[in-house]
């Protein structure tokens, strides 16, 4: 992947975000908890559930939180309560997926959890803040892999960059989740081991490629869509250095598979083809409040999950229909 086309691609996806017109003010592979992004959240109804008939009073949580993009555990809430339309409403809570995306380190164990009471708009935040500086070691890790195998200087000197970057990008976070009432979650890395160079560009192709690769398209989208200015001056100063990121994982990709046998470079593109359908998934199931998902600018679940598809067919063509034969 160039960075003649991986730059067009994302200016024309950006283009796509709508611009925001008020100012106001994770497998156990990666991690202990691979479930990092839910946070429990109280919803109105579905109108319909997944197959097309409306909820009664004897519809499960399960069958409520599924309709959602949610999970359980659930619980119905004393309702009714009154709607945005003004009408009564009742309400479920369970458990929704934030989709926050960047390079996640193997041995990440802290999930970025906050109190429960947390403002969802806290919590946002605060898993953003922890992935922003789980990504430090990550890079730094990477840095010094790069360099013990031979890879070129200059993605050494990029990879080093990246974690001074990651680290101002956790600030920045950190600073977003305490105005919003959410302290900066613990983080928990386990300590490195050494590994081989086919090991390095499958985390590479997976955290960078694919996860990082869409976190940069993110970040963008929300600095055009969020009403909250500090929101969007945060994300602006973001996007930039998280392109370069992207752009840095498929120049090591590019050099790593050129090091590679035939038969290690499509375990890594096999891995890589599982992160896009993984990514995909996220996506689909991703759920914010209407609220929530307008000050932080990210987009809704259909609208990432057809940016996901984009970015799937432009940097690795065929993988689209893959990715389509889970529907």
């Amino acid at each position: 992947m160039s960075r003649g086309k991986l730059r067009p691609m994302f200016k024309r996806l950006w283009l796509l975000a709508p611009v925001a017109t008020l100012g106001v003010g994770c497998s156990s592979t990666w991690g202990c908890d691979p479930d990092e992004n839910w946070e429990q959240q109280t919803f109105f109804l579905p109108a319909t559930l997944r197959d097309g008939s409306v909820p009664t009073q004897d519809t499960s949580c399960e069958e409520l939180c599924e309709a959602l993009g949610a999970r359980p555990p659930c619980a119905r809430v004393q309702g009714p309560h009154t709607g945005e339309d003004g009408g009564l409403r009742d309400e479920v809570s369970c458990e929704a997926r934030f989709l926050c995306e960047g390079r996640r380190p193997e041995g990440l164990c802290s999930d970025g959890a906050v109190a429960l009471g947390t403002t969802t708009l806290g919590a946002l935040f605060a898993k953003m803040a922890h992935l922003e500086a789980a990504s430090v070691p990550a890079f730094e890790r990477l840095a010094e892999e790069l360099a013990e195998h031979g890879a070129p200087e200059h993605l050494v000197r990029a990879a080093r960059r990246s974690a001074k970057d990651e680290v101002r990008h956790a600030e920045a976070m950190e600073s977003l989740a305490r105005r919003h009432g959410a302290p900066m979650p613990e983080l928990k890395v386990e300590p490195f081991q050494s590994r081989s160079l086919e090991a390095l560009a499958i985390e590479n192709a997976v955290e960078g490629c694919v996860r990082e690769t869409f976190g940069a398209l993110l970040a963008g989208w929300q600095a055009r869509s969020a009403e909250d200015a500090q929101v969007r001056e945060s994300l602006g100063t973001i996007a930039p250095d998280e392109l370069r990121h992207a752009e840095l994982s498929w120049a090591i990709d590019a050099w790593a598979l050129e090091q590679l046998s035939p038969v290690a470079r499509e375990r890594v593109e096999a891995a890589r083809r599982e992160a896009w359908r993984e990514l995909e998934r996220d996506a689909a199931s991703s759920h914010l409040p209407d609220e929530v998902a307008r000050h932080s600018g990210l987009p809704t679940a259909e609208v990432a999950r057809g940016l996901v598809r984009e970015l799937a067919s432009e940097l690795m063509p065929g993988v689209l229909a893959r990715i389509q034969s889970i529907d």
